[in-house]
């Protein structure tokens, strides 16, 4: 069952990874759109993790610091990301974003909690390592190197304080409490940066539309839903097998979406997914 929220969660990250590209070419890459995208996103993602929490919103100390820190994990990622998008094309925020994403809480689950390194995982790793390669093409763009190792590092950090929040022993508040949490100081903070900070509207700013709200509702409801899910899972499935199907798993998506628009995949890329594809079979079908 717990394998299969995280195939439902890496569905969602595909297409909220999707929707988010789609609104930085409508609003830009400034430091100001990601708190907008932060709170509207996070607004949209809050009201239905409320629904599904049974209208009610539970808390620890221990479950506030980590929510805490996982909103400032969120907003360092997203504010890279958004940087990194306008420095580079696609692939190469993949490679960083997916290899942090995956990298740091294999290495965490199996040096900091004692999971085993089998001759599966080890496979699979090195395989969706080598897939990651595959996607490489050059930028166009010149410069960027801090946003890609931001995004990199911070990707990584949201599995690892993920891990840290399922497993320690404290009291804490169930998963969804969590993530509520963490959405909420996202909304806070946003909000406060936008009405001090960003108080004026800039000449080259570009405008809020209908379309580009509803994009960026839609992806930050999709993404809280996708993180509850892992929240869930991780309780229960090894940081170091949960994190390499979640790599995999958004490479596959990420084709899959790319087949059905106007950007179709190249040779390597389709190479590049056969590559992780074989990577995940080999996580579930080598029994050691």
């Amino acid at each position: 069952m717990y394998y299969l929220l995280i195939v439902i969660a890496v569905v969602m990250f595909g297409g909220s990874f999707a929707l988010k590209d789609e609104y930085r070419k409508l609003r830009g890459s400034s430091v100001k759109t990601s708190f907008q995208f932060s709170l509207t996103g996070g607004i949209g993602g809050l009201i239905l993790l409320f629904i599904i929490n049974g209208i009610s919103l539970k808390y620890t100390p221990f479950t506030l610091i980590m929510a805490g820190l996982s909103a400032a994990n969120g907003f360092l990622f997203t504010l890279c990301a958004f940087k990194a998008l306008g420095k580079t094309n696609l692939s190469v925020y993949s490679l960083f974003s997916m290899l942090g994403g995956m990298v740091l809480p294999f290495l965490q689950g199996i040096i900091f909690y004692g999971e085993p390194l089998a001759v599966a995982k080890s496979i699979c790793f090195a395989l969706i390592v080598i897939s990651l390669a595959f996607t490489i093409e050059k930028g166009s763009k010149d410069g960027g190197f801090i946003y890609y190792a931001g995004v990199f590092i911070f990707n990584g950090m949201s599995g690892v304080i993920t891990k840290i929040f399922t497993s320690s022993p404290y009291p804490k508040a169930s998963a969804t409490d969590f993530t509520m949490w963490a959405t909420i100081v996202s909304i806070v903070v946003s909000l406060i940066v936008l009405l001090t900070v960003f108080r004026i509207k800039s000449a080259e700013e570009k405008p809020q539309t209908f379309i580009s709200e509803t994009i960026c509702v839609s992806s930050g409801t999709i993404n809280k839903i996708g993180n509850l899910l892992l929240v869930i899972a991780l309780a229960h499935v090894d940081a170091s097998v949960q994190y390499p199907m979640v790599t995999g798993g958004v490479m596959i998506m990420s084709t899959v979406i790319s087949l059905l628009g106007k950007n179709k995949p190249t040779v390597k890329q389709i190479i590049s997914v056969a590559i992780a594809f074989v990577g995940l079979l080999a996580l579930f079908l080598i029994p050691v």
